[in-house]
């Protein structure tokens, strides 16, 4: 029998996909101990966007986070990612920053990295995956799956065969994180990336948006992929992951050899129903096959952001108008995968075009740098009529003979001016706004304390115990009695 592998992404693309990556350290931490013996092939835990959650909104130190993980799963490596050039936020950073960043991921406790660049554009990725590699973290590079007539399989035959030739990856993944893979692609994309890979793992990672991700897992199983990612139940399906359980459960009656530990699974998913209960977060739910979905091919996360900024402005009744102009520009835009960060600008210049009824009347700096390349060569050539247009815009004055600075650390060092932070402060304090970084250094340690979800009598007793409207507490059921005085438990 063949043994599937999973990746673990709760507390990644889980909780990204569902809560707003909004997960708190102190909700992982308890079943950290589960996860560890669980048998998973990695734990995938942090993305870019993980660490502006954690200082915008949470006001955790995220390289804490990686530690007190790290230190929670001595027996199962954690996975990070990183996205190519633009690394956090739309801005292109130094070459100085991403191999610091990679050096500080495997200080802190990072042994797997994905590293990814959504328009295959290798030379992007050319530094930072013997960077990963130089420090000891194992590498696996993504194919971004995408629909349009440049993303055939011949197209990802020849990126897989240049990414294998290249960048010399230890993974190969199938990256659909916009849920657009169907049964029918499968059978014939698995084979063709397996083709050009040689020996080297393939995985599959897709999201459940049009409701075909668990379907389309299965087959590739059966077509050879040696890794599947999913969630637990609580945070999977939905624009998430399919669950581990419904995996292990169908892949297991397949005839498939699954190591993961059921039981572990179980508990792992009971604790984060309690959080979901006790946070008032969403479960994740399968949702209805939507053929819309394939045509803007817009994130679920991203459509209700569209929506938000359309009702600010009391617009939020053409949302699908912008979603038909999203189609239509990314196909002028030479078919950008929409994923971050191009998704994001493909969406924001659709929404202009829309509020000011002229199309590219206005733009975006960054709209503009990816016309004009900055960020690498996109799929197909941009409309020569729309770089046209925008080239013309005020806003592309700058940016049309731009090259990228390339400060050193220490040079950067200068520029921040603090002398004696750490590495892993300086990194903060370069790549986002400086009062959250303040603001979170000013907050002191993780808060670590949290009850254990699948162990509910205990919860319930530290629940009670910190109320300071109960002098005793007595539980009774059966034959089992138990009273606690304050100060007791």
């Amino acid at each position: 029998m063949k043994e599937i592998e999973f990746v673990d992404t709760t507390l990644r693309d889980g909780h990204q996909s569902l809560w707003a990556t909004r997960m708190k350290t102190a909700h992982m931490l308890p079943v950290a101990p589960l996860l560890d013996e669980a048998g998973f092939m990695a734990v995938e835990l942090m993305g870019t966007v993980h660490f502006d959650a954690c200082l915008r909104y949470l006001r955790e130190d995220p390289w804490e986070r990686i530690r007190l993980l790290s230190r929670a799963l001595p027996n199962t490596p954690l996975r990070a990612l990183i996205r190519s050039k633009s690394l956090t936020s739309f801005n292109i950073v130094p070459d100085s920053v991403i191999q610091l960043w990679i050096e500080r991921c495997a200080a802190n406790g990072i042994r797997h990295l994905m590293i990814f660049d959504a328009l295959h554009d290798w030379k992007n990725l050319s530094k930072s995956v013997p960077a990963a590699k130089a420090v000891g973290i194992q590498v696996v590079v993504p194919l971004v799956y995408s629909l349009s007539p440049v993303h055939t399989d011949e197209f990802y035959a020849e990126k897989a065969a240049e990414m294998i030739k290249t960048l010399g990856p230890d993974y190969v993944m199938i990256k659909d994180s916009i849920g657009l893979l169907t049964p029918e692609r499968i059978q014939t994309l698995v084979p063709t990336i397996k083709g050009q890979i040689g020996n080297l793992p393939l995985e599959m990672h897709s999201h459940c948006t049009t409701g075909l991700a668990p379907i389309c897992c299965i087959d590739s199983a059966k077509l050879g992929v040696d890794i599947i990612d999913t969630c637990v139940s609580p945070l999977a399906n939905g624009p998430s992951h399919p669950s581990i359980e419904n995996m292990m459960m169908n892949l297991g009656r397949l005839g498939f050899s699954v190591r993961v530990d059921r039981d572990r699974v179980m508990k792992i998913a009971e604790h984060f129903r309690y959080v979901a209960r006790r946070e008032d977060k969403p479960m994740g739910a399968p949702v209805e096959y939507d053929v819309f979905q394939y045509i803007h091919q817009v994130p679920g996360g991203m459509i209700s952001n569209l929506e938000y900024m359309l009702s600010e402005r009391g617009m939020a009744h053409r949302l699908e108008e912008v979603l038909e102009e999203v189609s239509v520009i990314r196909e002028e835009w030479g078919y950008p995968v929409m994923i971050t960060p191009f998704s994001q600008l493909v969406g924001t210049q659709a929404v202009l075009n829309v509020l000011m009824g002229q199309r590219y009347k206005v733009s975006t700096e960054e709209c503009i740098r990816y016309v004009l390349g900055h960020y690498g060569k996109t799929p197909a050539p941009v409309d020569p009529n729309v770089l046209d247009k925008m080239v013309s815009l005020p806003e592309a004055k700058e940016l049309i003979h731009w090259e990228q600075p390339q400060p050193s650390i220490g040079d950067l060092r200068k520029e921040i001016g603090r002398p004696g932070i750490s590495d892993d402060e300086l990194l903060l304090r370069v790549l986002f706004p400086e009062e959250h970084v303040d603001a979170t250094l000013a907050a002191g340690p993780i808060q670590k304390d949290y009850p254990r979800g699948d162990k509910p009598l205990i919860a319930l007793m530290r629940e009670l115990t910190r109320r300071d409207d109960l002098s005793y507490i007595h539980i009774q059921k059966d034959r089992f009695s138990l009273c606690l005085k304050r100060g007791s438990a």
